[in-house]
């Protein structure tokens, strides 16, 4: 089985989107990125919240936010929501309404054997409180943003990390932690 990963870029700060969930200050410290293709290659399925999904859907942002990693993966991915739209019709994507630990359950049954990716703060922080967390990666970017969401904005436990490691790749550190 797979491990579940929380994979985000985020501001100095703490921030992984800002004002209005706006994500475009990413791309301007993006660049090729080893850490980056190995979470591709490994990535078995997505669980995500119902903000990130919507983020992502919104086509006035940048066109890279609108598909996992820019359309670079594709796989089955599911969305954690009390309130699933009722017009979707991406095959690939699936709703659930049930708590986290059989949200991630269900994502790595589909992930055959590959990792389970968590993005989105609400969604990271259920799963951290819930133990389910195996792994961290930031990729840290030079930049203070100052408002927006933040990734652990709401941890409420004394979470202890092992720093796995620290690369640097253009412009930003890659920091990976497992959890203990």
């Amino acid at each position: 089985m797979g491990r579940t990963l929380v994979h985000v870029s985020m501001s100095l700060d703490g921030f992984i989107a800002g004002p209005d969930h706006s994500m475009d200050w990413i791309f301007d410290y993006a660049g090729p990125n080893e850490e980056v293709d190995e979470v591709i290659a490994t990535t078995g399925a997505i669980l995500s919240g119902r903000r990130c999904y919507d983020v992502g859907r919104d086509t006035s942002g940048p066109e890279e936010t609108n598909e996992p990693f820019g359309g670079a993966w594709s796989g089955p991915q599911f969305v954690l929501t009390h309130n699933p739209p009722g017009d979707e019709r991406d095959p690939s994507i699936r709703f659930l309404d049930c708590p986290v630990a059989e949200a991630v359950a269900t994502a790595h049954a589909a992930a055959g054997g590959g990792n389970v990716l968590v993005l989105g703060a609400n969604v990271v922080q259920q799963c951290l409180a819930a133990g389910l967390v195996d792994d961290i990666l930031i990729h840290l970017a030079p930049v203070l943003i100052g408002e927006g969401t933040r990734l652990f904005g709401q941890v409420e436990q004394h979470i202890k990390l092992e720093p796995v490691s620290v690369t640097r790749a253009g412009k930003v550190a890659n920091l990976r932690f497992a959890l203990r």
